[in-house]
Formats: C-alpha cells, structure tokens, sequence
C-alpha cells in the first residue's frame, strides 16, 4: 500500500485527498496544510516510487505503469481508511490522476482542485515529451528532469517551485523515473478523451497567469465544460500551491466549502 499521513478533524467532516504530480512527493503540499487542516479532514498520499512509498517499491514490479494502476493505489488507501467519497486535490500529472479517478469512480469524487492542470499537451510540450524518449536511456535522468523544469518554470519567481520539485525527483530511482516516463506515451490520447467526455465532477483549475504552456488550453476546457471553472493567478507560473500559497488555499478552500457536506 501506498504510504499516506492522515490528519483526522471529526468523523462527519469532509476528506480532502491530496495528489502530487510526477518526481514529487506529499511535502509539497506543507503550505496547505495548517489551512486545510482547520475545515477538512485531510489524507496525503505519496504514489509509487515517489516519497516514502518508496519503501515499498518491490510491490510494483510492472515493466510498465497505467493511469489506472496509480488510480487503484488511491482507491487501495481510501478503501483502507473507509473514506467513501472525499474532495481531490492535484498538481501537475496528479491533476490528470485525478481526472482519472473520477472516470473509474465518479461517486467517490465530490469535487476537485486542478493546479497547473495538464489537459493538453502542445507543440513544445509533446517536443519536450520527444526529446525525453530519445535520450531517457543515454542521459542522466536528473538531467532530463531539471532540464523540463527550467522549460516550464522558468522565471526567477518561480524557482522556489522549480528547486523544490527538482529536490524532491532526486529521491527517485533511475528505473522509477523511466516508468513514470513512459506515461507520457499514454497521456494525449487520454487528454482528448477527457476534453471530448466532460465529467459531472465540479472542477475548479487554479492556474498561474505565468503558466504559458499549460494555462491557454486551460481556459479552452473551462469554455466547453459546464462543471468546470477557472481561476487564474497573477504573476505566478505552474505550481500555484507553493508560489503563492494564501491566495492558492483561499480560492481553493472558497471552492470546496460549495460542495462540502459539513465544513462548519
């Protein structure tokens, strides 16, 4: 099982899931949690092979990873602490997991945070996606990792974020990084099966108006569907959650109280 730190409120609040993208780990969410903390319950998971799941590494011997392997991990922990349904938080790839969770069990998804979501890759995103498989297995894949991070967050202020995921993906195993790697293979097919199958789910994209790779298609999903809403930012790039982290857990925690059971 995925290793997971629960944070417990009282039985009748509602439980807030927090899902990191690819080479992180559930620290990155540290500016949350007092936030959080004080109207949801709230439960961190690190996904397989990143954090402290690390340790059980030797659970997960496929060659390849799916997008409904990582989604079971989750539902595995949830299942575990008898949490039926809760609200969904996620960064980055975690905000294309949690898209996924909704499709395999949408009951269980009350609602859900997208920041710096990934919901289309463009024409330098999927070059980017290129030159990873053509060099993944002749460089090293710190190198890659910090390379995509630079190209992504690339302006001074953003480089708290930048340092800390580049910090966090050195805990990684070079076999590790490689099979979340070949993900990317799997993600524009399922992206257009996203944009074309709206889900009922309430979904709010938090999204940094400095985020110029991921934040125009963005915008294009929110125009098209009906459950889903966008906040944009300012002077803030891909990882809103640790760049500016007040604004981030105000909007975010506005957004979920709507659709909460008992926030009181």
């Amino acid at each position: 099982m995925l290793y997971y730190k629960e944070y417990k409120k009282e039985d009748e609040r509602d439980w807030v899931v927090f899902v990191h993208g690819a080479g992180g780990s559930s620290s990155i969410w540290f500016q949350q949690l007092k936030a959080f903390r004080q109207v949801f319950n709230v439960l961190l998971v690190d996904l397989r092979g990143h954090g402290r799941s690390k340790d059980a590494l030797q659970l997960y011997y496929e060659e390849e990873y799916t997008f409904d392997d990582i989604s079971r991990d989750i539902f595995e922990v949830l299942d575990h602490l008898n949490i039926k349904s809760a609200h969904f938080i996620g960064v980055s790839l975690g905000t294309i997991i949690i898209r996924n969770l909704s499709e395999l069990q949408p009951d269980r998804v009350k609602s859900a945070i997208m920041c710096g979501a990934i919901t289309r890759l463009n024409v330098r995103s999927r070059f980017l996606v290129f030159l990873g498989n053509t060099f993944k297995k002749v460089i090293p894949y710190m190198w890659l990792y910090s390379f995509f991070a630079w190209i992504i967050m690339p302006r001074r202020r953003h480089a708290k974020a930048r340092n800390l995921f580049i910090r966090e993906a050195k805990k990684l195993y070079q076999k590790e990084f490689l099979r979340w790697f070949k993900l990317t293979d799997k993600v524009n097919p399922l992206l257009r099966y996203f944009k074309e199958k709206e889900t009922d789910t309430p979904i709010l994209y938090v999204m940094g108006s400095e985020d110029y790779m991921f934040l125009p298609p963005a915008r294009q999903i929110v125009s098209q569907h009906k459950h889903a809403y966008l906040e944009v930012i300012d002077n803030c790039g891909h990882v809103c959650n640790v760049e500016r982290p007040n604004e981030f857990n105000r909007v975010s925690i506005g957004f979920l109280t709507k659709y909460s059971s008992n926030t009181l």
